[in-house]
């Protein structure tokens, strides 16, 4: 692992996206909470602060952290059409939460997939990404 111990401890904040793209009849199953394993959303939120605690146990060298904070909002979206994670995390320490929101989103998408797979077999989870962090050397960084 790298060395933080210098490092001043800072509030860290990050926000992370992801996506799953789906049939529009598969969107319209979680939309009207008609799928076999309940309800997609609640569960695939929680999923995703579960893993969110959890990122230095499933990242190597990443550092556990004592988060603050962490949010995950699920939005279905007709547009897609699918479901949009946005996964925002906080800490106060020496060392950033991107990988905390990134793994957070990424860990909902593979439970909405789980979820939903026996309506359909063809989602696709994609277009994960950092939209923003706060805090720490490196300063402010919004990419979108």
């Amino acid at each position: 692992m790298v060395d933080i111990s210098e490092k001043a401890d800072t509030v860290r904040v990050a926000v992370a996206k992801g996506e799953v793209r789906m049939e529009k009849a598969t969107l319209g199953l979680i939309r009207d909470g008609q799928l076999q394993k309940g309800d997609v959303l609640a569960i695939a939120e929680l999923a995703g602060v579960m893993a969110a605690k959890k990122t230095s146990e499933l990242v190597p060298l990443c550092h556990p952290l004592a988060l603050s904070h962490i949010d995950v909002e699920l939005a279905l979206d007709d547009a897609l059409p699918g479901v949009v994670i946005t996964a925002t995390a906080r800490a106060t320490g020496k060392t950033g939460v991107e990988m905390e929101a990134l793994t957070a989103v990424s860990v909902a998408a593979l439970t909405v997939y789980d979820m939903a797979k026996a309506a359909e077999k063809t989602m696709r989870i994609g277009n994960i990404r950092l939209v923003e962090k706060h805090g720490g050397r490196s300063g402010d960084v919004v990419n979108e």
